[in-house]
């Protein structure tokens, strides 16, 4: 792999990360959220960031749409990597 897409993989997943983070906040503070959709189309794009997130910030992990997608996301871009 090239130097270029292992920075911008990190990138991608400390904005999901981020991303989640913020969703978590907005949830807290009764203000508008991001749309699940969105969420779990950051999930496709930067599932390692979506899956910290979840966990470290509490967010969306009792919900089956998530606690089961994100993961399978995350062994279909294994499977399709290697």
């Amino acid at each position: 792999m090239g130097k270029w897409f292992i920075i911008a993989y990190v990138v991608l997943n400390v904005v999901v990360f981020v991303l989640y983070g913020i969703d978590k906040y907005k949830a807290i503070h009764k203000k508008w959220r991001i749309p699940e959709a969105t969420l779990l189309g950051a999930a496709v794009i930067g599932v390692l960031g979506a899956l910290a997130g979840m966990y470290t910030f509490h967010h969306k992990t009792k919900k089956p749409k998530f606690y089961i997608t994100v993961p399978v996301i995350l062994v279909l871009e294994v499977a399709v990597a290697v």
